[in-house]
C-alpha cells in the first residue's frame, strides 16, 4: 500500500498544492511554521476522514476561504482508489471514493492505513489520560470500522446526557434512558479496547526487548474506569445521585487509562512516574511500532507512516532501529534539516522542500 499522488486546495496554508510522491520515503524538510505538519495532516485525513491535530474542521481551511479540498490517489493490491475529502465552512464535510459520495465516515476506514508519529506520541506514557484514549481510539478506529461506529454513539449519549445533567430540574427516567444507551455502547467499548491492548502488550513486549537487546521487559496494562462491562448499566444506574451533584457522567470508557510497567534486573516499575525519558521514549516507540505490526496482521497490509519531525528527538541508535523496521512502509518523514548522511540511508528518496505553503522538489 502507498500513497501516488495528492492534490489539496485551501488547506490550511496551501492555496493549491499537485505532488506526486516515491512508493517508499518521501523526506519533507523546511523551517518550523512553513507547513510540513499541514502537508501531513492533510495525507493523514485520508484514512479516518478526520484531523489528528485538532476536531474543529473549520481550522483546516485556509483564511479567508469558505472550503478546502484534498484528493489524494492510493494504491492496493486490489488496484488504486481515489479518495476526495472537502471540508466547508458552513456544513458538514463531503467524502467521495472513486466518485461516488459516502454517506458515513465509517464507509472510509478499512480503506487506507496511515500511522502518525510525532513528538507528542513520546510523551504518551507521561501524559495525561486522555492522550491515551486517544490514541486507543484512532488505531481502532482504523483497523475496526464497528469500534468507530460504537465510539461515535457513545460518544453522542454521554454529551446528552451531560448537558441534561446542568439543567436545574432532573428526571431520574431520563438519566434511565441514556443509562441503558451507555451501558450498551459503552461495554463494546472496553471488551474491544481490552482486546486490543492485550495484544499491544505482547506485541510492543516484544518490540522492547528488542530495542534494548534484551536488557529490559515492557508490560501494557488496561486500566478501565468500570471493571466488568457487564455490569456497566448497574453501576451507571448507581452513581446517578453522584453524577447530578457533580453535574457529569463520572463512571464509564471516557475515563479509562492504561499503564506502562518496565521490569530491569528483575525490578518492575511504573514509567509513567518513575521510569527515565529513556525509557519513557523507547516505551512510546515500541508502541507506535506495535500498532504498525497490528495493522499488518489484521489487514495484510503494510500501513503508511508519517513521522513528523520525530528523528531529532531519536537518539542515533534508535533512528537507525526505525529505519531497518519500516523497510517495507511507505514513508514520510518531516524535519527541520536533515544530514546528507541520513538522507544517504534512502537511496530513491524523495526530497521535497516546504517554505510558506509551497513546494519544490530537489
Amino acid at each position: 500500500m502507498y500513497i501516488k499522488s495528492t492534490k489539496i486546495k485551501d488547506f490550511r496554508n496551501y492555496e493549491i498544492l499537485d505532488l506526486k510522491f516515491n512508493e517508499k520515503v518521501n523526506i519533507i524538510l523546511g523551517n518550523n511554521a512553513q507547513g510540513k505538519t499541514n502537508l501531513l495532516e492533510s495525507i493523514y485525513i485520508a484514512s479516518i476522514g478526520r484531523s489528528f491535530r485538532t476536531s474543529k474542521e473549520g481550522e483546516m481551511i485556509r483564511f479567508g476561504q469558505d472550503s478546502a479540498k484534498v484528493e489524494m490517489v492510493f494504491s492496493k493490491y486490489t488496484g488504486d482508489t481515489e479518495i476526495e475529502i472537502q471540508f466547508f465552512s458552513n456544513r458538514k464535510k463531503s467524502i467521495k471514493m472513486d466518485g461516488v459520495n459516502l454517506k458515513k465516515i465509517s464507509q472510509l476506514l478499512d480503506n487506507i492505513y496511515i500511522v502518525i508519529f510525532s513528538p507528542d506520541d513520546l510523551k504518551i506514557v507521561k501524559d495525561e489520560p486522555e492522550k491515551r484514549r486517544k490514541f486507543i481510539d484512532r488505531e481502532l478506529c482504523l483497523i475496526r470500522p464497528s469500534y468507530y461506529k460504537d465510539l461515535l454513539d457513545y460518544k453522542k449519549v454521554l454529551n446528552e446526557r451531560n448537558t441534561y445533567l446542568k439543567e436545574n430540574y432532573i428526571d431520574r427516567s431520563m438519566l434511565d434512558i441514556w443509562d441503558a444507551q451507555l451501558a450498551k455502547y459503552g461495554a463494546s467499548i472496553i471488551s474491544k479496547r481490552r482486546e486490543f491492548i492485550r495484544e499491544l502488550s505482547d506485541i510492543s513486549g516484544e518490540i522492547h526487548r528488542s530495542i534494548t537487546n534484551n536488557s529490559e521487559d515492557l508490560r501494557l496494562v488496561y486500566r478501565p474506569n468500570v471493571e466488568d462491562e457487564n455490569n456497566l448499566y448497574e453501576i451507571l444506574r448507581e452513581s446517578d445521585e453522584q453524577d447530578i451533584r457533580m453535574r457529569t457522567t463520572t463512571k464509564g470508557p471516557h475515563k479509562d487509562d492504561m499503564d506502562f510497567f518496565i521490569k530491569r534486573d528483575g525490578e518492575e516499575i511504573n514509567a509513567r512516574s518513575f521510569g527515565s525519558q529513556g525509557q519513557q521514549r523507547t516505551s512510546a516507540l515500541s508502541l507506535k511500532l506495535a500498532e504498525i505490526r497490528i495493522i499488518k496482521d489484521e489487514t495484510g497490509e503494510d500501513p503508511i507512516l508519517l513521522l513528523d519531525d520525530v528523528m531529532s528527538e531519536l537518539d542515533l541508535e534508535r533512528q537507525k532501529y526505525l529505519i531497518k523496521t519500516l523497510s517495507y512502509n511507505q514513508l514520510f518523514i518531516s524535519a527541520a534539516e536533515m544530514q546528507e548522511s541520513f538522507i544517504k540511508e534512502f537511496p530513491g528518496a524523495e526530497v521535497f522542500y516546504v517554505s510558506k505553503g509551497k513546494v519544490s522538489k530537489n
